[in-house]
């Protein structure tokens, strides 16, 4: 922790629906782009004479969810403001949000893991300018961004650091934001050298730039102390800031409410409705795992990662399936799955019943786990009841038919014999494979190791 050095942040994150906030357009940002000016209307590239529609109420709801889970209050009545600023993003010359002072914030006065959460608001992201070419890409314009302004409690850049890491995990579990599309921030910093003058550096992209921004600016700030506030931008590559302009009040945005939208009032049911589907948050799901099934912190952790993984663990913790047996598969061999196939767990349509039934299996001794393991590769797509095809996985245990397998591994295979023999341990691991590939995966591999390892003498 670092004496002296206030930070607050306002992170931007693009709120995951399939219109923008105003039109009709797909909102495809992040990689899910693919050619620029591809995906937009007058509406969104702010053609004279053009409306906005009402606004997205998925993307209003969404943004309802993540104030609800970052403990803020839903104000009920909003109101859309014009924020005026001349940049060639903004063809129309203002951004619309639910921001300034004269608007009420969707929600307010929350806190999230100690650091208090001053207020959250949904508003428009402008389009992506490059300054040094020129070139307008609209495909992001008028997509609904939710803004998410901490007060200034952070202390250090580690401890920024890990509170951006727990909010990204945290607001995964509502798949409210794009995960492909990540955060960005504009980053507050000030030190007691400069009687806490308030410095912004804007637009800062990826958690690892955000923290390495706040080293640097707590660096060049101890050793030129600002005297006036101003916003600044930040160098990536040589991880130093540089002056943009002097820090604009909000007076200099010219907010007024926006004529062509209607007030928006969300209902007490409706806010309640969506309270209901916001789950346990990240850190409450690991006390729980830690505390109450005694699972080991560092696979906990692994596991409450993602909603849909920590909710199937529960699933067939609340089963009769062994604890141990279900974390291994499922931190270890669904994981490896998972990772191979490149997918998340949302892309698969696995019925945590079925997999329940492979545990169950297992414990019985109806399946060997090679076999197991080949069944759940096979679920690429979606799920089968292993009991429905239980006869012809069934685990061979009988000693005369696995005493077959590894005869015909040992006579077909004499190199890796004499390898054995010789010293080399891994030759055993070859000839295993010979008999489980004999017996389609289906012996009994510790039974069949044994059998092999006594051939072999």
């Amino acid at each position: 922790m670092k004496d002296g050095v206030k930070i607050g942040l306002e992170i931007h994150g693009y709120i995951d629906t399939k219109e923008k906030l105003f039109c009709t357009c797909k909102a495809l940002h992040g990689l899910k782009i693919s050619k620029p000016n591809t995906n937009i209307c007058p509406i969104c590239t702010g053609q004279p004479g053009a409306k906005p529609m009402p606004a997205n109420a998925l993307a209003l709801d969404k943004a309802i969810q993540i104030a609800l889970i970052l403990g803020c209050k839903i104000n009920p009545s909003l109101k859309w403001q014009r924020k005026h600023y001349s940049w060639p993003d903004l063809p129309k010359g203002y951004q619309t949000t639910i921001s300034g002072p004269h608007a009420v914030p969707l929600g307010v006065s929350g806190k999230f893991l100690g650091i208090k959460i001053k207020e959250c608001h949904l508003e428009e992201d402008p389009a992506a300018w490059d300054p040094k070419t020129g070139e307008i890409d609209y495909n992001r314009s008028g997509i609904p961004l939710i803004e998410i302004v901490t007060e200034p409690d952070f202390k250090s850049s580690e401890e920024v650091e890990s509170w951006l890491r727990e909010l990204v995990i945290t607001l995964g579990y509502i798949k409210a934001l794009d995960s492909t599309a990540g955060i960005k921030a504009d980053v507050n910093v000030s030190v007691s050298k400069s009687s806490y003058t308030k410095i912004e550096v804007k637009n800062v992209n990826s958690i690892t730039n955000i923290k390495d921004a706040i080293d640097s600016e707590i660096i060049r700030q101890n050793k030129e102390i600002p005297k006036e506030q101003e916003t600044r931008a930040y160098d990536a590559n040589n991880k130093t800031t540089r002056k943009m302009r002097s820090k604009e009040d909000a007076q200099d945005y010219r907010f007024i409410a926006d004529p062509d939208l209607n007030e928006i009032k969300i209902s007490k049911t409706r806010i309640e409705t969506l309270r209901k589907t916001v789950p346990e948050t990240p850190s409450k799901k690991l006390e729980k795992l830690i505390k109450k099934h005694k699972i080991p912190k560092k696979t906990a952790e692994i596991l409450t990662k993602n909603i849909d993984i920590v909710e199937l663990f529960e699933n067939i913790l609340a089963s009769n399936v062994n604890p141990k047996l279900a974390t291994r598969w499922i931190s270890e061999e669904l994981f490896s799955v998972l990772n191979y196939n490149k997918k998340k767990l949302d892309q698969i349509s696995l019925d945590p019943k079925h997999f329940i039934e492979l545990l169950e299996l297992i414990e019985q001794e109806a399946l060997s786990e090679p076999k197991a393991r080949e069944i759940l590769r096979s679920w690429k797509e979606s799920s089968v009841s292993p009991k429905a095809n239980i006869k012809q996985h069934a685990q061979i245990s009988d000693t005369k038919e696995i005493e077959k397998a590894v005869e015909k591994a040992i006579k077909e295979n004499p190199k890796a014999v004499n390898d054995y023999k010789s010293g080399e341990q891994s030759a055993i691991n070859f000839l295993m494979g010979k008999v489980m590939q004999a017996t389609k995966k289906r012996a009994d591999y510790n039974l069949s190791r044994k059998i092999l390892i006594e051939k072999l003498k």
